[in-house]
């Protein structure tokens, strides 16, 4: 049976170390998973109290309009409910739009390196995908638009970006939404958007209501600690919303998913302590980088790209002996650094640690 041809050139998605299995590999007991972004204040215990009922009921299939977060959702953002779109992650989101505007013959405009699944999508729907280098870390937005064409149908900003962190500001967002031609979609990703600090980030939502070729991606999977239920969504006009849902399958998210995003959204509480602890840890690793004379992008996420004088994978490998898991910047198409979650307090202390003890080692020639 022969598949599409791109797939020979594809792999499936390789996700990090898995904690059971270090653990066996290694020999450890304990094992700190920094790798994959995910919060480590755990979520909010509304939702834990409310685990009994939210599982019940699983032989009915699940409300497939996702009806009362839709609503409650809509009046926190301020907008009409038919802009919503959910998916299985903010990721299935970004599934749909490859699928509804991509096909042979057209192309799609993206930074290098960037949440790899908007590539991956895009050449399974036969797209051509063309990339722009990211410069210190940043979306290069003119030279972006410069790849623009009249078969360019998306333009894909991942900000804050994964895996360097750093935000499009205000005028960057006004800079391309002026400029890119109104046949191209506009996808601005802001899986990390709870975290952001500085006051210069667009308001991206609020855009809508000038720009109709705009949608703005968001997720229940960092911030409000859902990442294993499965739960993101998409904003836009109505006439995009309605386009992606024809495209969306009729139940992708579960009911235990829209309940509990529900509850996560009702208690701001928890995510405050998140991100207030996320920013003291965060401030305390920049730090230790700065004493350590390690660089570092800019970063308005729960995470920070750190830049090594040796491959990311050697550090990996160090840091996996000692029980930590991290992101190798090899994955991530940038080699000589890693990505690290910012965890609790405790955990960044050690890490620390461990990078201190292991930068010793290679200025002694301990390590080759």
């Amino acid at each position: 049976m022969l598949a599409k041809k791109v797939f020979k050139g594809m792999a499936p998605y390789k996700p990090g170390k898995q904690i059971e299995d270090v653990k066996s590999e290694y020999g450890l007991e304990k094992i700190t998973k920094l790798a994959s972004n995910e919060n480590p204040f755990g979520f909010s215990p509304k939702v834990e109290q409310a685990l009994p009922e939210l599982i019940k009921s699983l032989e009915i299939y699940p409300d497939g309009y996702s009806t009362v977060l839709r609503a409650r959702l809509a009046e926190r953002l301020g907008i009409d409910g038919e802009q919503l779109i959910f998916g299985c992650g903010s990721d299935e989101v970004v599934e749909i739009i490859c699928r509804t505007y991509l096909d042979e013959g057209t192309n799609t405009v993206m930074a290098h390196p960037t949440f790899p699944q908007y590539k991956h999508n895009a050449l399974i729907e036969g797209a051509e995908v063309r990339e722009v280098p990211l410069a210190n870390g940043y979306h290069d937005l003119q030279e972006m638009l410069n790849q623009i064409d009249d078969k360019t149908r998306i333009l894909w900003l991942c900000s804050p970006n994964n895996p360097t962190g750093s935000l499009i500001n205000k005028e960057g967002f006004r800079f391309v939404m002026e400029n890119c031609p109104d046949h191209v979609l506009v996808v601005v990703d802001e899986a990390y958007y709870e975290y952001i600090e500085t006051e210069d980030a667009p308001d991206s939502v609020k855009a809508l209501e000038t720009y109709a070729n705009l949608i703005v991606l968001r997720t229940f999977s960092k911030a409000y600690g859902l990442a294993g239920l499965r739960i993101g969504y998409g904003v836009a006009s109505k006439e995009i919303a309605m386009l992606l849902n024809i495209t969306r399958g009729p139940f992708n998210t579960t009911s235990t998913a829209q309940k509990a995003a529900l509850l996560a959204l009702e208690d701001d509480q928890f995510l405050r302590e998140s991100v207030e602890k996320n920013i003291e840890n965060k401030q305390q690793f920049m730090t230790f980088c700065d004493q350590k004379g390690l660089e570092y992008y800019d970063s308005e996420t729960n995470f920070l790209f750190v830049k090594l004088p040796v491959s990311g994978d050697e550090m990996f490998e160090y840091l996996l002996k000692k029980g930590f898991i991290v992101r190798s910047g090899e994955a991530l198409g940038h080699p000589n650094g890693i990505r690290v979650t910012i965890g609790n307090l405790d955990d960044m202390t050690k890490i620390e640690s461990h990078i201190s003890e292991y930068l010793t080692f290679l200025k002694e020639g301990k390590i080759q």
